[in-house]
């Protein structure tokens, strides 16, 4: 199989047929399967899902029993698709899918490990343009992420990286997250963006902030050294007012008022205390990166061209 189109499905029970017979129609020179995961919707998409997978033999159906959300259903997709190339693509046609074969020919040709589609206009809500600024500023500074790298749901990722990346077991999975924990073998290539030809964005306030906490905390320790660094200013900051004041005094050069005492005294022991919290979380954090199911390590290929006789 060369080619696996994993499409999270959620409330799509009136585009996800025309998108599969899009699929069928334009990708023809390709073997390829579709998987489809419904993601507990509360229409009719997992009947529409049936029919077409009893239509189409290359199509694969899952649903799950309630709305685990939209990374948690692209994992279950990831799970099941086959293909030695995966692209992941919205069931909204705002992705036209004939920019599928973009993707998969900028990663034959450039021998991308994934590649990610920008646009030269989104047709997205402004709230949603706000929220994927803020959570690609975010990853740019606690993934190592590329500045000029839009995070796009819509990407291909290579069948090695995706073997990576399902080896993941927690219950928060961020698609993005463990694709550069495993590679920064990465593409970029502009595709098309269209607007909604059905219903309406599933993007809210409070699927942002659960987006924006997964990425905060869950794939970086740089939060903890965030607050750390700002202990290590606040109590740097104090010995060298404190040796200051004191040698001031001692020398009758100051005279320094109660209230300077107390501002110095406070900013002191907060930063001590952000500092020893710093510490403390840093040990806390190492054990959560630990268990998190994170690889250490992710081997390219391997060469063993003598055989351990020869080698003696």
């Amino acid at each position: 199989m060369e080619l696996s189109v994993v499409i999270p499905v959620y409330n799509s029970e009136r585009t996800i047929g025309p998108l599969v017979e899009r699929l069928q129609s334009c990708i023809t020179q390709h073997s390829f399967e579709v998987v489809l995961v419904n993601d507990g919707s509360a229409d009719d998409s997992e009947a529409v899902c049936l029919q077409v997978a009893d239509k189409y033999t290359n199509v694969r159906f899952i649903s799950l029993r309630r709305n685990f959300g939209e990374f948690n259903a692209v994992m279950c997709g990831l799970n099941h698709a086959k293909g030695q190339y995966v692209v992941i693509i919205d069931d909204d046609f705002q992705n036209p899918p004939e920019a599928i074969l973009t993707l998969l020919t900028k990663a034959t040709v450039g021998n991308y490990d994934v590649v990610y589609s920008y646009y030269a206009q989104k047709q997205h809500h402004w709230f949603r343009n706000a929220g994927s600024w803020l959570v690609n500023t975010l990853t740019t500074y606690s993934l190592d992420k590329p500045r000029d790298l839009y995070l796009s749901s819509f990407k291909l990722i290579r069948r090695e990286v995706v073997e990576e990346i399902i080896k993941y077991k927690g219950p928060y999975p961020y698609i993005d997250g463990l694709i550069f924990r495993v590679t920064a073998n990465i593409g970029r290539v502009e595709v098309p963006h269209h607007s909604r030809t059905e219903g309406r964005s599933n993007y809210t306030i409070r699927k942002l902030v659960a987006l924006f906490l997964t990425v905060f905390i869950g794939y970086s320790l740089w939060p903890i050294r965030v607050f750390t660094m700002i202990g290590v200013v606040l109590f740097g900051f104090g010995l060298i007012m404190g040796t200051g004041l004191w040698i001031g005094y001692i020398t009758d050069l100051i005279n320094p008022a109660g209230w300077i005492i107390v501002c110095w005294a406070i900013g002191t022991a907060s930063g001590l205390q952000l500092l020893f919290l710093g510490i403390i979380g840093e040990y806390l954090g190492k054990l959560f990166m630990a268990y998190s199911g994170l690889p250490t390590y992710v081997e390219k290929k391997q060469s063993n061209r003598h055989s351990a006789d020869e080698l003696q």
